[in-house]
């Protein structure tokens, strides 16, 4: 007997809320697997994007050496890692390999129920284009990813900062939007009267400063800008740190100069700081204490993992933990933001 859709729309936002939260899980976890890929330098180990064969790894020693040999032909080894053996290519191809492989069962995840959800008209009025739209932004993401690993197989033995930035941004703007349309099913569950929750003034202010911060973080992963200074909170003994170049002008200098770089990561954070207090208290204010509790606990770690990354020298597990914490203070920010704006 085929299988036949429900003649009567039969909202089920609970559900539909709950297979959000999973899937935002995931892209966390994405993020988390992506900066350990970028701090150990395995993110060009892959040199070719196949959506569908490439979930499957080398499987025998004749393919691995096909890909150790597609490896050697890109400047990264030929610059950086000439001479690496074999066993240590294979460590690096796991992350590389790791990060795609969730990127690819993140969007049966979302792509499978969400078929699902609509051939069952489970799907509450007015949230259709925004499943469309999310599932598209993972597409664009996938694209996004390989933009990003093809600008450092030509000439330079690394990826583009600009486009790792990219990468990471869209990646986190993905897990917000999971995280809010969720959030607004959960209050359409407890309540058929309950609108989507706006994006407040406040919300846009501190929405905006973190942008700035977590673009600045990917610069200074990219650049390895937390290598230039191991000290706190001077910059090796000065406040604005020599070296600096100017020589191309402010905004390449703001986008492309390590020292100024890691500068204005440093000093912007207590902005985003002071902007999360008063945020917080505001969260508190409409009814949502674990929220604003979720958020001084997340954005505290973070400067003092921040602190301790400089000053230990940016070791891979540090920089790694500072990198989840900033994922986590995202979440709980969205958190604060669609408390403050419900309705």
């Amino acid at each position: 007997m085929p299988l036949a859709r429900t003649a009567t729309p039969s909202p089920r936002p609970r559900a539909i809320a709950r297979w959000l939260l999973v899937a935002a899980t995931m892209v966390f976890l994405m993020v988390v697997i992506g900066g350990i890929t970028r701090l150990t330098e395995s993110g060009l180990s892959m040199v070719r994007w196949e959506p569908i064969s490439g979930t499957v790894p080398p499987m025998n020693a004749a393919e691995w050496r096909a890909e150790f040999d597609a490896y050697k032909a890109t400047p990264e080894y030929r610059k950086v890692n000439a001479g690496m053996s074999l066993d240590a290519f294979k460590r690096i191809f796991f992350w590389e390999y790791l990060h795609r492989l969730i990127g690819r069962t993140i969007g049966l995840v979302f792509a499978l129920p969400l078929l699902w959800f609509w051939w069952r008209r489970a799907i509450p009025r007015g949230y259709g284009a925004r499943l469309i739209a999310l599932l598209a932004l993972g597409g664009l993401q996938g694209a996004i990813g390989w933009w990003m690993v093809a600008s450092g197989l030509v000439d330079r033995p690394d990826v583009s900062h600009l486009r790792l930035a990219t990468h990471l941004l869209t990646a986190l703007f993905i897990m917000a939007g999971l995280i809010w349309t969720a959030l607004d099913l959960f209050a359409l569950h407890r309540s058929s009267a309950a609108r989507p929750a706006r994006f407040t003034r406040l919300a846009t202010i501190v929405a905006t400063a973190l942008l700035i911060q977590l673009l600045y973080g990917a610069f200074v992963a990219g650049l390895d800008a937390g290598k230039v200074a191991n000290t706190w909170p001077l910059m090796n003994d000065r406040l604005v740190p020599g070296g600096i170049d100017w020589s191309s002008g402010l905004l390449w200098a703001m986008t492309h100069d390590p020292f100024l770089v890691h500068f204005i990561h440093r000093w912007w954070a207590w902005v985003v700081v002071a902007e999360l207090v008063i945020f917080a208290r505001a969260v508190k204010r409409a009814g949502a204490r674990h929220a604003a509790i979720a958020i001084h606990i997340a954005f505290g770690t973070q400067v003092l993992l921040g602190i301790a990354t400089v000053i230990a020298g940016t070791p891979i597990w540090l920089a790694a933990l500072h990198q989840t914490v900033g994922a986590l203070l995202v979440a709980a920010s969205v958190w604060g933001m669609h408390a403050i704006g419900r309705r």
